[in-house]
């Protein structure tokens, strides 16, 4: 196991110090841009980041970060409804874009002859969007139908938004990404306007360009397209401290399911805090693959569960632990919570022995890679570091951050967060048993 880990190690180190040819700037209106040029293949990747998302979003608004994705494809000055897609598809490219609590952001992948018109109808909707109740009615239909599918009527996903709103007082994580419905229905044009005029300005955004292009060449039109885009007042965005959580909070849900169900969620650390690291290896540890202890421990020797993970939120605030079990009936589900309490005890107590923890270390390191197999995934590593740790360099400290972790790290961040009363408990279980 060190032996595949230190090969790794120096894949990396050949990796990051010789073949990834990455420059950054910023233009005179404040966006900051980031090339990563790759002559491989003849396609090109754009990506743009806004620093806006849930953790943004005014109480009664919430949702509309995600409202705002769908309404960026609807028509521009320039563009009419649908244009930006159908150009894009008749050239050979496609589109596509996320919203998270930290972030929003859009791309492009596209033949590398047709880097211009990208640039045109990228900077066409930042700066004049078209925004009509029209657009507004008919997006906020689409989102409010997303939601019913993906949370109303998604037993896992609903148990994970309650979750959010009941572990966090204070930090806005515990609005839900896709909104509350009722704030849904009724945003209104002039929330939209506000919106789009403050948040999605150059001052705010970093743009990410991957692949098979020449830089000098994409300055200029980078310059010629956008540095004429005003910037615009951001308001500040105050970190909010979130209380000590000092009791157990317990939900319990009953919904149409067949089998119950528990989310266990712990306060736990940001994504720039060193103690990430190791939660992160904890939850693979724990979660992932055959050999992981949910495993070999809750299904194979206790017969207990159907399915179960965990994981570390990867957020720019301090976010939850969380670790998902599905009992195989209502018997194996009254022990559940008690056996999973005795596997994090055991770490607290022993933490993990070598060959988990090698194990786990090159399971992350190979996913971490992933981060280099297309000019996409690299797009939005580069964005997502710059966005969440203030600087897309950290990206390249991730390998060296997980190898750092020893078992002491293990079990001193095990006995730190793995506390009773900063934990929040979701239940589901069938409709029948609320009888």
């Amino acid at each position: 196991m060190k032996k595949i880990f230190a090969f790794l190690i120096l894949i990396s180190t050949n990796l990051f110090g010789q073949n990834v040819d990455i420059e950054s700037y910023y233009l005179k209106n404040g966006m900051k841009v980031i090339f990563a040029p790759n002559k491989e293949v003849p396609s090109i990747c754009f990506r743009i980041f806004f620093k806006v998302g849930g953790k943004h979003e005014t109480p009664g608004t919430t949702g509309i970060s995600h409202l705002f994705e769908h309404m960026m494809f609807n028509g521009s000055a320039k563009y009419k409804p649908g244009m930006f897609d159908k150009l894009l598809e008749e050239n050979g490219g496609y589109s596509n874009g996320s919203t998270w609590n930290d972030f929003t952001n859009y791309w492009e992948e596209f033949n590398s002859d047709k880097l211009e018109l990208v640039f045109d109808l990228e900077a066409d909707r930042m700066k004049s969007l078209k925004l009509d109740n029209e657009n507004l009615e008919q997006e906020r239909y689409i989102v409010m139908e997303e939601r019913r599918l993906s949370v109303d009527n998604n037993p896992q996903n609903k148990m994970e938004e309650q979750l959010y709103a009941t572990a966090f007082v204070s930090h806005l994580y515990r609005q839900p990404v896709i909104g509350w419905m009722e704030d849904l229905k009724k945003i209104s044009l002039e929330d939209c306007k506000y919106f789009y005029k403050t948040y999605y300005s150059p001052n705010n955004s970093v743009l990410i360009l991957t692949g098979d292009f020449d830089k000098n060449q994409a300055k200029k039109l980078i310059t010629k397209y956008f540095e004429k885009i005003p910037k615009a007042k951001i308001p500040e965005h105050k970190k909010i401290i979130e209380p000590e959580q000092k009791s157990e909070k317990i939900v319990n849900l009953f919904q149409e399911v067949e089998l119950p169900s528990i989310l266990i969620g712990y306060k736990s650390c940001s994504i720039n805090d060193s103690d990430f690291y190791a939660m992160d290896l904890i939850a693979n540890i724990l979660g992932y693959g055959l050999s992981s202890r949910f495993k070999k421990i809750l299904s194979e020797e206790k017969k207990l569960i159907t399915e179960a993970y965990a994981s570390q939120d990867q957020m720019e605030d301090k976010g939850l632990f969380k670790i998902y079990a599905q009992a195989r009936g209502e018997k194996e589900f009254n022990k559940l919570l008690d056996e999973i309490d005795k596997i994090l005890e055991e770490i607290k107590l022993n933490g993990v022995n070598p060959n988990e923890l090698e194990k786990a270390k090159n399971t992350k390191v190979l996913e971490f890679f992933d981060a280099f197999k297309t000019n996409q995934a690299l797009s939005f590593a580069l964005g997502y570091y710059e966005i969440l740790t203030g600087d897309y360099n950290n990206l390249f400290k991730v390998v060296d951050n997980y190898s750092k972790v020893s078992s002491d790290d293990i079990k001193r961040v095990a006995n730190k967060y793995f506390n009773k009363q900063a934990r929040t408990i979701v239940i589901s279980k069938p409709v029948s048993d609320e009888k």
